[in-house]
This record gives structure tokens, sequence and C-alpha cells, in this order.
């Protein structure tokens, strides 16, 4: 019998009010269980939020270093149940063990970056321009924050809320996405032991009621989603109706640039890794290389090779390469792209087709897939798949890539693959994204870094490094006046 799990209010773990609960299966496997969890409504989300401002002013209140503190034990914990959590997160949602091990880690390192801040949180001492006057900028807490996060790193964007949210001094109500809430449910755990006070993170499982009862809530100051345009898009309306501080990371339609003289062994491993790494289901995941003319074909065709051999199967089997989609309606969705690749004149060069044989004919599972005699005009290179599917496409030069890689309504990631410095520094200027690698792979962030895009990829923000704590913190300018007057600025200035 499958285990029934609890939402985590006010540092007590409850069911949902309604009773109601939906199901979480092994995407390897449909006929694996894992568990039921609680199908919050706005009711549950009333009461975190409740809870979360009971914990606030106790929670802000206390020193940054000690915030810290309960940070870095969280991250400690999570380095010693890094294995443990791995492998149900491969169970949960897919991704091969080594991926979801990086998962865990990156969640480690966010832990300990954001505890150092605890110790930072810097703003500014300045000059006045009144004599006998002191002014500075300080970092101050926003209140309750509201956090979406998506399935495909479980622990790792969560982490990279959280943990900003919290060094800042707010509390927090945490929805999860339904397919990856035991991750999530582990997660809190961990905080849990690390000591965190009762009501300062809350978390409520469930699915779009749950989603817009934070968005709605009138007390939820701050919302933070990552997800997908159509419904980011209506997190922003709604949080622009309440005039409520708005953070959105979204989608990318990301590319990849091979010059004639690049490392090409390099270049054709970065995107095996960056097409079909976690089964393409990245927001930076390569869905579009552009390949100068003169290596296009053996580019194309050592690429069809490499994704013809891809090992598919369950991610805790070793050997395996490559796991599933997330469920049966995004493997559908993915494969309705690839019909439409075909309809609209791309050539098919492998894949293109669910999954069947031994241990892979029950789960989610699509084959790597590559279409080149693509163009811009096709759905398969404008739009977001969010699988396992590439498009490689010829250009004559340098600047004909960039235009092309500029061509999308999407900004997240790019990478240029290049020994030409001269080349590289170009491709850094113009090319329109939050993210530009040399010769490395679209995938892939590191925590001190900011992380997000430009144009449809999101709304300005950055999560990640010092700039990830701006859209959890308010800015206040202090003015402290010694003269024993008052003064009055921009009149007693001379």
């Amino acid at each position: 019998m499958a285990k029934s799990y609890l939402n985590y209010i006010g540092g007590k773990w409850i069911p949902a009010e309604s009773r109601l609960t939906f199901e979480n299966r092994n995407p390897a496997d449909g006929r694996d269980l894992i568990g039921k969890f609680p199908e919050s409504s706005a009711e549950d989300v009333e009461k975190a939020v409740a809870a979360a401002e009971q914990a606030y002013d106790r929670w802000r209140l206390m020193p940054a270093p000690m915030r810290g503190e309960i940070i870095l034990k969280a991250g400690l914990l999570l380095k010693e149940k890094k294995e443990e959590l791995s492998k149900i997160m491969t169970h949960e949602m897919g991704k091969v063990l080594r991926e979801t091990r990086g998962d865990i880690q990156e969640a480690i390192d966010m832990a300990y970056y954001t505890a150092g801040e605890g110790r930072r949180l810097f703003g500014q001492t300045t000059t006045s321009e009144l004599k006998n006057k002191f002014a500075m900028s300080i970092r101050m807490p926003i209140g309750v924050c509201g956090l979406i996060t998506p399935w495909n790193f479980p622990t790792a964007i969560p982490s990279w809320k959280i943990f900003p949210a919290l060094i800042c001094g707010n509390t927090v109500v945490f929805k999860p996405a339904e397919d990856t809430p035991l991750s999530a449910a582990k997660f809190v755990e961990i905080l849990e032991q690390a000591g965190l006070p009762p009501g300062v993170v809350n978390m409520v499982h469930g699915g779009a009621p749950a989603g817009e009862a934070i968005v709605r809530h009138p007390r939820i100051r701050l919302v933070s989603f990552t997800g997908s345009c159509e419904v980011g898009r209506l997190v922003a309306q709604q949080c622009g109706k309440m005039l409520k501080r708005c953070s959105l990371e979204m989608g990318g339609k990301n590319a990849q640039i091979v010059m004639a003289d690049a490392d090409f062994d390099l270049a054709l491993e970065g995107a095996v890794w960056g097409a079909f790494g976690t089964t393409g289901q990245r927001c930076t995941a390569t869905s579009r290389i552009y390949v100068e003319k003169s290596v296009y074909q053996k580019f194309s065709r050592e690429l069809v090779k490499r994704a013809k051999k891809i090992r598919i199967g369950y991610g805790l089997k070793a050997g395996v390469e490559m796991g599933p989609v997330i469920n049966d309606v995004q493997r559908e969705r993915i494969h309705g792209y690839v019909q439409s690749g075909i309809e609209e004149g791309a050539k098919l060069e492998c894949g293109g087709r669910y999954a069947k044989g031994p241990g892979l004919s029950r789960g989610s599972f699509y084959i790597p897939t590559v279409f080149t005699h693509a163009d811009s005009k096709m759905k398969i290179v404008r739009e977001e798949i969010f699988g396992p599917v590439t498009c490689v496409m010829p250009v004559k030069n340098l600047e004909e890539a960039i235009h092309e890689v500029n061509n999308t309504v999407y900004g997240l990631s790019s990478a240029l693959y290049s020994r030409d410095v001269n080349r590289a520094m170009r491709a850094i200027r113009d090319i329109e994204a939050g993210i530009t690698y040399i010769n490395g792979p679209t995938i892939g962030a590191e925590v001190h870094l900011p992380f997000g895009g430009v144009k449809n990829t999101g709304n300005g923000h950055r999560e990640a490094g010092e700039t990830g704590l701006d859209i959890f913190s308010e800015w206040k300018s202090v003015f402290v006046d010694f003269s024993g007057r008052l003064q009055k600025a921009q009149i007693d200035v001379d």
C-alpha cells in the first residue's frame, strides 16, 4: 500500500482540509505508485500564510548570521543524505542518478553560498550633500513570499528560492510541482531537522488551485515562479493587478553555434549533453544547433550516430544515460511537435517515436530525436519542446549564426564553440541571452552567478548569486543627521 504524505504548515505535518489526495507515480514504470499527496486548496494556503505571518517577526529579527547557520546546517544535512535523496529523485522524476546527484549538489552549494551571505547582505555607505549628516542603504525583508517551483530540478530550484528568501528575513509558502512532491517533502524535512523555527517555511502540495491561491493571496507580498510562459503570464497579470512583487523564470529555445575552427569532438559532446541531458527537460536545453557549412554534414552525421547510441532506461540502473520524460502527457506533447516538424518539411534523422522494449514499455520514454533541414519558421525551431529533440541547421558564418540565435522570443542560454578569441568576444557581445558559454554546453549553472534570461524567458529578475537577493529584499535609504538642527535637503546647500 502506497504511503500517504502531508502538507507542512506551522511546523506540523497535516493533511489538506479537503482530505483529497493525488497520486505520484514513477515515470519509468507507471505501475509503481510512489505515494499519495494532499490536494491542497485556498483553505490550506490561508493556513500556511497565517503560520508564515506568525513566524515573520521572530525570524526577521533573528540576526542574519544566525539565519545563515541554520541554512548551513541544512546544506550539511543535504550533503550527508545526498545519495539517499538522489535515488528518491530518480525514482520520482526519472533523470539518471548522476544527474540527480548534481541536483542535490546544487542545493548544497546554494546552502553554503547563501549561509555566507548572512555575514554580508551588503548595502552602501555614502556621502551626504549636507554637513554633519550620514547616509547609507540597507536590505530589508519583504514579508511572506509565495514560491512555486517546477519538477525538473525538484531540490535545486526550491533551494534557489527558499535559501535567499530566508537569509533576507522573509517567511515562505512553498508549492512544489505535482510530479515531484516527495523530493520537496524530503527537502522540507531537511529544513526542519536543521532547526528552522515553525512557520518560517510552509509547504502546500497540489495543482492549479493551490498555485492560484498563492498568487491571489493579498497577504503574500512576493511571488517567485519557475515554469511555462503560459502560466508565467497569468502570474504576472495577477501580481500586476495587486501591485505585488513578481519574479518569473520561464522558457528557453537555446542554441549552440559550432564554427569550423572549433574542437569538433568537444562541440559534439556539448551538443549531445545539452540536447539530451535530463531528457531535454531543462529550460537551458540545446534545442537548436547552428553549424558552419564546411563542417555541417559531418557534424550532423556524427550527432545522429551519438544520439542513436544513447542508452535509455530506468535512471537507477547502471549504464543508463537517459531516463523517461516526466509523464505521458508530456511525451504526447513532444511527439506532437515531432509530427509537426515532419509535416512542415524538416528531415527526421533519428528518433521521433516512443521507446519500446524490455523495461521501457510501461514508462514515459522517448527516443532521442534529431532533425535537419529545419528553418526558423517551423514550430520545432520556434517553440520550446522540453524533450529530447534538437534541430541542426547550417550557417555561412558567425554573423548569420548570431542572427539566427537571436531570432527567437526567448533569451536564456547560448553557446559558441570556436578557437578564435575574437569570435568569442563578438558572440558574448551580440548574442541576446542571459547566459553565454564559450566552448561549453548551454546547460549548467553555478550558484554564485546570476541565472535568468531576456525577452520572454523572464521579467528581468535573476536567481542565484548576489543578484538573487534583490528580488527577496527591499532597499531602505537611511539618513542620520547629527547637526543638531533641521537641515533641508536640496534647499540648505549653500
